[in-house]
């Protein structure tokens, strides 16, 4: 039997109507009805009254439609558990990464963590945080670093995926400086409307979810002009000491740019954000190695 011949009965039996159902299953109706025929000469029954319009399914059929349902439930089932059972006996550890924690945070974090347990190899994919969220929540990564606030809640949060706060950071207002030092962009102090250049981030970066949510309303108020929209905060930081414009930078990332002052803050502290640094993991359970990372990071935040 082709599993198939299952979406073909269960479709025609919502409708009775073979030419509606082919349709939905994206064939001719003669080449529909023989697969229906094949199912029903496989099983050795008819599973339908083609009498009446629309056909109607016979006894046999009426008990076959709560087997091809369970049949479809099991199989659906199948790569699940076949993941699973792989998962348990893995020792790969496989984490989703913003950018940016990728190679400020991440490093440090887990030389802290392996002085404590043994961390076996780890799969890293980097990426926009929109995406990082979806390969965990699609059970294709373990875990997701990522920047998070209490007050702008995301998808793995309404999802109920679990969460450590492992660190702390701040999104700061900077600017390159003109010779004299000043900020070359700077946000007014009074809240009037600017004529300051913003360089800002994408929908689909979690660091401008959160600055969206936050600020928004009070940079709608400014009227200053988005110059450059990017993914990336490393790539606003490029723009920001080519003196392109104004660009809110996570300070793990522009640290040392403050310090040597190729960067400095360009607004008053009420525009700046603290932020958690988050470690997210699936619901599901994780198999044994992912299972133990977890205990230890946690056991190091409730230590620390």
């Amino acid at each position: 039997m082709n599993l198939s011949w299952l979406d073909d009965f269960t479709v025609l039996a919502a409708s009775g109507n073979f030419s509606r159902a082919a349709d939905e299953r994206h064939m001719t109706q003669p080449a529909f009805s023989r697969r229906v025929r094949a199912l029903e000469e496989w099983l050795g029954v008819d599973l339908f009254d083609r009498s009446s319009q629309p056909a109607q399914l016979t006894e046999v059929g009426r008990w076959f439609l709560e087997v091809a349902r369970k049949l479809q439930a099991d199989v659906a089932r199948i790569p699940g558990e076949a993941r699973a059972i792989a998962e348990a006996s893995c020792t790969t550890l496989r984490f989703a990464s913003t950018h940016a924690l990728s190679f400020t945070f991440m490093p440090r974090w887990l030389r802290a963590l392996e002085a404590r347990t043994a961390v076996g190899p780890i799969q890293l994919v980097s990426d926009v945080q929109l995406r990082c969220e979806a390969l965990v929540l699609q059970s294709q990564a373990q875990f997701m670093l990522a920047y998070g606030h209490a007050r702008v809640p995301g998808p793995m949060d309404e999802a109920g995926c679990p969460c450590l706060v492992i660190g702390g950071d701040r999104l700061i207002p900077v600017s390159a400086p003109d010779p004299s030092g000043t900020p070359l962009h700077r946000l007014p102090e009074d809240g009037r409307p600017a004529s300051v250049s913003l360089l800002s981030y994408s929908a689909e970066s979690g660091l401008g979810r959160i600055l969206r949510e936050l600020k928004g309303p009070a940079l709608d108020r400014l009227h200053a002009p988005n110059v450059l929209t990017a993914h990336l905060a490393s790539v606003l930081r490029t723009m920001t000491l080519d003196g392109r414009g104004l660009a809110w930078l996570p300070q793990l990332l522009v640290g040392e740019d403050l310090e040597s002052g190729r960067l400095v803050v360009a607004a008053a502290d009420e525009w700046a954000i603290d932020l958690e640094v988050r470690l997210y993991r699936g619901r599901a359970a994780l198999g044994q190695a992912a299972e133990a990372f977890w205990l230890a990071a946690s056991a190091a935040v409730d230590q620390a």
